[in-house]
């Protein structure tokens, strides 16, 4: 029986801890063609000339404070670097870069994924006014044809690239010199130099003496000057390079800082596993710690079996300020949280604030850190997400204000409007952007940077999203999938896919990593699932189970029942919401299949046509046994 107060209603909930939250103080304009255009009425503080410039404010103001940290060696102890190092080493790296005397023109490209050398190598490139084009290590390590690679090297056309590991890199490498495409590019390893292949040593580099043109070279940055090209990969095919401008960057940094600012004593910790080649990690996280003067411990762990216990490792002696996962990642956490006061200790002990993006969190998991929060705290702690693309440097909204709803993708920041389209489903809207942190086009594709914007110069992200409360916008939107994946059954019923597979992933909670949403021209919806394989494990026990045991497994099977079972007791009836069979995948989301936007969202339309053959068992009649039927 659940606790009550002595007037019989539950007792008060602890309150919130304490964030210096941005006023919700939206204007609302309301056109007669029913379009919606939200901004918030509080201007924008003001902002950083460039990136660099916030290097260079902390090493001068806070010079022996760790800015990077990372696990080392063999030993895997944490090698700091702090803002007065990290601001020599990136002279001297600048310094080599403006030596290589690189083309108007050309890039800066980094293969590998996050690490201390990848953001000084990031830092260098903006300052030498050489555009930094981070690209998915997927790309070159688990691709088996490498044609991204080969399609993005000939996009932006490198002049320098750096790997952490040549070796480790061998393939990727060998597969654009093969295709001419390593010709007069300078290659810098940091770890082993690859075979066969000239390349400098970056240590080399990072003892460059510095000369004066470093200084000149910071000094003719313009807010106007790209300082990354980000890639997307969509629904539309191969990826696009984002034109990312000092501008933008640096506004999106204060636009996110002053929406949710902590009152803590101290500089910001964040433990972060995010990659820098997505805009999330890149931008968000590692830009995002330069603006507010904080710390940045690199996690090599990740929400997936084998490598969480990494990030477990890593929380037991970092206690972060802020904290952000996936809700799969969470899923694990809570779950290791649940049975370890020590890790409980540690990662409360500073905490002020939890975000979450990628998908919506479920509702069991929220209550689950909540109750930790308040045993190990005694206050609740914000769940913060927001919203955005690589195009918008990546957030443009946010929930900043004390909610305890989770799905929601909050409000415009200042110096953002958000347009809201009618759609043809009524409630729905198409979502568009105008702001500083929007994308001035992409980079060499002048006819798609001009499809992107419609007449008033918003841009057309492709998402959608349903006001909470349509007679008061001020209590924010709730994501609704992208306009496109919207599609009829055969009764005429429009079925929104964006909702629906968040609300059914939430419902069979933790055992649902994904799902696709078939039923185009069909009788009833069905789900293709991919299962959380870690969470399964842990519900039937058996840590070694393949993802063919776990997905033929009458527990693992009889929870996805159950869960869609009661999401379908909510749908009161309406065929568009209801789910009526499941196949559970064994086969991840393809990378070279393109099943993967670069905001980890799984494309609906890629992921139905390359599995067809599952969309027609799903389908069959009698359905097969490996095919779950609810009631």
């Amino acid at each position: 029986m659940a606790e009550t107060s002595a007037g019989g209603k539950p007792p008060p909930k602890p309150p919130f801890r304490k964030m210096n939250w941005l006023p919700r103080d939206i204007a609302v304009e309301r056109r007669p063609d029913g379009v919606i255009v939200l901004q918030s009425r509080i201007p924008l503080q003001p902002f950083a000339p460039h990136i660099p410039a916030l290097l260079a404010q902390w090493a001068e103001q806070r010079p022996d404070q760790t800015w990077l940290a990372q696990r080392k060696g063999a030993d895997r102890q944490w090698r700091r670097i702090s803002y007065a190092e990290g601001k020599s080493l990136v002279d001297s790296l600048t310094q080599a870069l403006l030596d290589l005397q690189v083309p108007e023109g050309r890039t800066l490209a980094i293969l590998s994924g996050n690490s201390l050398e990848h953001a000084l190598m990031t830092q260098a490139g903006m300052q030498a006014r050489l555009p930094v084009a981070p690209i998915s290590a997927s790309y070159s390590l688990l691709s088996t044809d490498h044609v991204k690679l080969k399609y993005l090297f000939a996009l932006v056309k490198p002049a320098v690239v750096l790997v952490q590991d040549g070796v480790q890199f061998q393939k990727a490498l060998n597969a654009l010199q093969a295709g001419g495409q390593l010709d007069g590019v300078t290659v810098v390893q940091v770890d082993r130099a690859p075979e066969g292949i000239n390349s400098l040593a970056f240590d080399d580099l990072a003892r460059t003496p510095v000369t004066p043109a470093v200084a000149l070279s910071i000094a003719a940055i313009t807010p106007d000057t790209v300082g990354k090209l980000l890639f997307t990969s969509g629904s539309t095919g191969m990826p696009k390079a984002v034109l990312n401008t000092q501008r933008m960057m640096c506004a999106n940094v204060a636009q996110a800082n002053q929406a949710r600012n902590s009152p803590g004593p101290g500089p910001s910790v964040v433990l972060d596993w995010m990659p820098w080649n997505h805009t999330m990690g890149g931008n968000a996280v590692l830009h995002g710690m330069l603006g507010e003067g904080g710390t940045l411990y690199i996690d090599d762990g990740r929400p997936v079996p084998g490598l969480f216990d990494e990030t477990l490792r890593n929380l037991r002696e970092v206690s972060p300020t802020l904290y952000s996962n996936a809700p799969s990642g969470y899923a694990v956490l809570a779950a290791a949280l649940e049975k370890d006061e020590a890790l409980c200790q540690s990662f409360f002990k500073n905490l002020s604030l939890l975000t979450y993006g990628g998908a919506r969190l479920p509702d069991d998991l929220y209550e689950r850190m909540q109750a930790l929060a308040v045993k190990y705290t005694g206050h609740r702690i914000v769940f913060y997400t927001g919203w955005g693309s690589t195009e918008t440097a990546p957030t443009s909204t946010g929930t900043y204000w004390e909610t305890e709803r989770v799905g929601l993708i909050g409000l415009p920041f200042p110096g953002v409007q958000l347009k809201l389209v009618p759609t043809p489903t009524a409630h729905m809207y198409e979502l568009r952007l105008k702001g500083i942190n929007v994308f001035p086009g992409y980079h060499a594709q002048p006819e798609l940077s001009a499809a992107a914007f419609d007449d008033e110069g918003f841009y057309k992200i492709g998402d959608a999203g349903v006001l909470v409360n349509p007679d008061d916008p001020a209590q924010g939107l709730v994501f609704a999938g992208r306009v496109t994946e919207e599609f009829k059954l055969t009764t005429g019923t429009f079925v929104h896919v964006g909702e629906l597979r968040t609300d059914c992933i939430a419902a069979c909670s933790p055992a649902l990593q994904d799902a696709l949403v078939a039923g185009q021209d069909r009788p009833w919806v069905g789900l293709l699932a991919w299962p959380q394989f870690a969470a399964c494990r842990q519900l039937i026990g058996q840590p070694e189970a393949t993802p063919e045991q776990l997905v033929a497994h009458p527990t693992v099977r009889e929870a996805v029942r159950r869960g869609l079972n009661a999401h379908n007791a909510t749908t009161q009836g309406a065929s568009s919401r209801r789910i009526a069979r499941v196949l559970l995948m064994t086969e991840p989301p393809s990378i070279d299949g393109n099943e993967l936007t670069d905001k980890g969202y799984i494309n609906q339309k890629a992921g139905l046509t390359r599995r067809a053959a599952l969309v027609q068992r799903l389908y069959a009649e009698p359905p097969a046994d490996d095919v779950i039927v609810l009631d």
